[in-house]
């Protein structure tokens, strides 16, 4: 079975958006996965097809309603669907690679995109949702976040990357960020390709790999070092 993305939206013309191209694209077209993007508005029982209302209790802005969003995620995922249930939202839990692998792995998700001041706390625990958040950062809806989920999911999926190992040699694989990458011209307004990646000797170059790695890692996200594994040097890049 593919991996099928099913995005419940108030923009679904948003999608597949860039997923439409490059690699993500050609795996679409080929039928590595499969994408479909719903119209919540569609699942609205008045004549207006609202989709949201003023919040409890007073406050700025307008809510996403529990029992709209309860008919599109019913229609979309019914009970027996295995897909995991994911809502978008800056309150969610921090995306970590290892979790994007675990997707990517699996038989796809439905993918809820929060708009206005978010949803009704009601329907998280109503359909079981699984609160995800892409950075520290407060976006317009969850559409982009949603993009940026799939698109680190897709490439992960066998047969999307031209290389097996491109999955696993990069940041987040071990635990630490990459290290720095070179090719060609060999010098490049002054400076030249580090001479040990020129020497054609693996095991130094993966030591190098290794300790440039960690030195970017403490110096960008010291966070990451602790929960690094230190179970082996780094694969070799090829």
């Amino acid at each position: 079975m593919s991996f099928r993305a099913t995005v419940l939206t108030l923009y679904p013309e948003m999608f597949p958006g860039p997923l439409g191209h490059a690699l993500a694209g050609r795996a679409l077209a080929s039928g590595l996965w499969a994408l479909a993007a719903v119209q919540i508005r569609d699942f609205a029982l008045d004549r207006h097809r609202s989709v949201d209302d003023t919040p409890a209790g007073g406050g700025p802005g307008m809510v996403m309603r529990a029992d709209v969003l309860a008919r599109a995620i019913d229609a979309a995922a019914p009970p027996e669907d295995p897909r995991p249930r994911l809502l978008m939202t800056p309150r969610g839990r921090p995306l970590t690679q290892a979790r994007v692998a675990a997707l990517a792995a699996g038989p796809g998700a439905v993918i809820v995109c929060g708009r206005f001041e978010g949803v009704d706390e009601r329907i998280v625990a109503a359909r079981g949702l699984e609160e995800v958040c892409v950075g520290d950062v407060v976006l317009s809806g969850g559409e982009s976040a949603a993009l940026l989920l799939l698109d680190a999911c897709v490439r992960l999926i066998p047969g999307v990357m031209g290389k097996s190992e491109s999955g696993s040699d990069e940041s987040f694989s071990d635990g630490l960020l990459e290290y720095p990458q070179y090719t060609r011209p060999q010098s490049f307004e002054g400076m030249a390709i580090p001479e040990i990646l020129s020497s054609g000797d693996h095991a130094r170059i993966r030591a190098w790999r290794r300790a440039q790695a960690e030195a970017t890692t403490r110096a960008r996200r010291p966070d990451l070092l602790a929960a690094a594994r230190h179970d082996g040097p780094m694969k070799e890049s090829t």
